[in-house]
């Protein structure tokens, strides 16, 4: 396939998207403070590339309010910069959003907005601690879950003393 066959079949998967990322919310709470002040991006503005994958958009551009184009703007130049694995990735991850049912959607919403309300330091936190868990196996992952869901509320809130109580070096083990 040459490259604008390939781009001519991926536009409105792209535009599917870019709506839903845009829709998600992109933009950081502490950002979109920032862009609300920003201009709006002119349609003859965007590059070539980015024209081109934001065709869908093209005849209500104008009339986008510019946080929102803004927004756009960088999807499709995250886009452009992903490898087609990362693209792949990307795919696969909305796929699996579009299937979510609606209420499940809006608890990930809550729980993005909570997460981004959170301080650095706990942010950061948790995205080792998500990292790790992702570096299990599947079978460790699971073996994980079952043990938690087993444990009383009693015991799940003495397991988060124990795991405040110790340095991340002792949570890492010997090694």
């Amino acid at each position: 396939m040459r490259p604008l066959e390939a781009v001519q079949a991926m536009k409105p998967w792209f535009a599917a998207l870019l709506a839903a990322v845009v829709l998600v919310g992109t933009v950081p709470a502490r950002a979109a403070e920032s862009l609300a002040a920003a201009p709006g991006i002119a349609w003859e503005q965007l590059p070539p590339e980015q024209q081109q994958q934001l065709e869908p958009f093209r005849n209500r551009w104008a009339q986008l309010p510019p946080e929102r184009q803004q927004a756009l703007s960088r999807v499709a130049e995250r886009w452009q910069s992903m490898t087609p694995d990362q693209r792949a990735q990307a795919r696969q991850r909305f796929d699996r959003w579009r299937e979510l049912p609606p209420a499940e959607r809006q608890r990930v919403r809550q729980r993005y907005e909570e997460f981004r309300n959170l301080p650095p330091e706990d942010q950061e936190r948790l995205q080792h601690v998500y990292r790790r868990f992702s570096e299990l196996s599947p079978e460790q992952r699971q073996e994980l879950r079952r043990r938690w869901q087993e444990m009383t509320p009693e015991q799940r809130e003495q397991a988060r003393e124990r795991r405040q109580r110790t340095t991340p070096e002792q949570r890492r083990g010997p090694g």
